[in-house]
């Protein structure tokens, strides 16, 4: 068989193969995740997170992803923290859900709570809404929420680039929730999400074959942290987050250079 009808083949076999992963996931995903919500509106999430952290493992198992999390020593589980992560694509919730063993929950924007079912649902299992438009006013309300949050012992994950990377790369971070953090006195834990680009790229379907690695890294006290010193602590947050990220993209890349033609 030549290179070219060997590429031909294998590029089938992942349409089929990611086609019937789709279904698979989503007949999987809707009974489901509606007996959640069922079940979220007649107990209270808190007491009942198990069940969502069984169905986020189960809906990368389905997906075909392999799954594993390692954990640095200086992780603390027991430290209500903001967890800083990288922004890969729709599979990152589930990831996360998996991965980190407390109560956790993410910020939305607010606009999304005004959404029929789903506004109520994202308030019922208690994210924390966003001011839609950026501004002095807007983040002091988001730490004042963050602060209501965390100081009822939920811990919090943000996406500090603020979009989903296109590229595998980790984008700038941008430094509201560090300002946050650092007001706070909470600590961070930075969290890299390695191996789901390759897994699964926004703007493309196809569910290629890999596991998805989540590091959990040390936790970074912030409470002698002095407000000059926050861009500095981004700096420091996202380098730790990208280390893993990048060393990842690079082996894959002399992977490709050293395969065989």
């Amino acid at each position: 068989m030549s290179g070219r009808e060997e590429s031909s083949a294998r590029h089938a076999w992942l349409v089929i193969r990611s086609a019937l992963l789709w279904g698979a996931s989503w007949i999987h995903f809707l009974p489901i995740c509606t007996f959640l919500i069922a079940l979220g509106t007649a107990i209270d999430p808190r007491k009942n997170d198990w069940p969502q952290r069984a169905f986020s493992r189960n809906i990368l198992r389905v997906a075909g992803a392999g799954f594993e999390v390692r954990r640095s020593p200086g992780f603390d589980p027991t430290r209500t923290s903001i967890f800083i992560c990288n922004h890969v694509n729709v599979f990152d919730p589930f990831v996360i859900y998996s991965a980190i063993p407390q109560f956790v929950r993410g910020f939305e924007l607010e606009s999304h709570f005004k959404i029929p079912v789903y506004g109520w649902m994202m308030g019922r299992f208690g994210n924390v809404p966003v001011p839609d438009v950026p501004s002095r006013e807007g983040l002091q309300i988001m730490t004042d929420r963050a602060r209501a949050a965390l100081e009822s012992g939920v811990s919090l994950i943000a996406f500090a680039e603020g979009s989903r990377t296109r590229t595998g790369h980790v984008q700038p971070f941008k430094k509201g929730i560090f300002s946050i953090a650092q007001k706070l006195g909470v600590p961070i834990v930075p969290m890299s999400i390695v191996g789901s680009y390759e897994f699964f790229r926004t703007g493309n379907w196809m569910l290629r074959p890999g596991t998805i690695t989540a590091y959990l890294h040390d936790t970074i006290d912030t409470s002698q942290v002095p407000r000059s010193e926050v861009d500095a602590l981004r700096r420091r947050v996202q380098e730790i987050v990208s280390a893993p990220v990048e060393e990842f993209l690079r082996l894959q890349q002399n992977d490709s250079i050293e395969a065989p033609v």
